[in-house]
This record gives C-alpha cells, structure tokens and sequence, in this order.
C-alpha cells in the first residue's frame, strides 16, 4: 500500500522517524525539509524547510525527545554549489514543533 506520494519539489525520501503520535517524519534529500505525514491517512501535515537541500536524516532527542535532530550532506557538491549552500553538510537542531519523539528500543543480544 502506497502511504503518501511524494510531491516534486520534495524530491526523494531518504531518513525517517515516528514521533510519540505515531506520525512519520520523513527527510527529504535534495528538498531542502523534512516533513510530516500522517499514516492514516495518507496526507503531509507538516513541513519544516532547512538552509540547505541534502537532507539526509531525523530523529528527536533531548532531555524530553522535543527536539529534533536533522543531518544534511555535502559530499559531491560542486563549488559553486556549496557556495550557494554554506550549512550543507551541517546537523541542524529543530525546536518548538509541538510534538515530542518516542525513546530508541534496544534489543538483548
């Protein structure tokens, strides 16, 4: 089943994580966000924009998970590019989103 169709300008999925409301959070690498989307119903609910396009991954952390942690690359960036985009590659930290993360499940070995 096909949960949600990424738009064009939101480019490709690439790291992903569900918040304490069981929404899913999806970075978009080369869109510049991450964003928000329901899983009932299909639908985007959220975007948050980035200073730069290669998003690459999200998770939430913090003393009380509401803070979300966002990675971004820069590797094969030409020049001119990451002249254009000075925070590529850069871990960017996302508060006030008004939901919280859920802990990281760890497994005996």
């Amino acid at each position: 089943k096909l949960l949600y169709q990424l738009e064009k300008e939101e480019q490709m999925p690439d790291g992903m994580c569900i918040d304490a409301e069981g929404k899913l959070w999806v970075a978009c690498i080369d869109g510049g966000r991450v964003i928000r989307i329901d899983p009932e119903t299909g639908k985007r609910i959220q975007t948050v924009r980035l200073p730069t396009q290669r998003i690459t991954s999200c998770c939430f952390g913090g003393k009380d998970y509401s803070e979300m942690y966002v990675t971004s690359a820069y590797d094969g960036l030409d020049e001119t590019t990451l002249a254009k985009e000075p925070h590529a590659g850069e871990i960017f930290k996302i508060t006030g989103l008004g939901v919280k993360g859920i802990p990281q499940n760890f497994y005996a070995a």
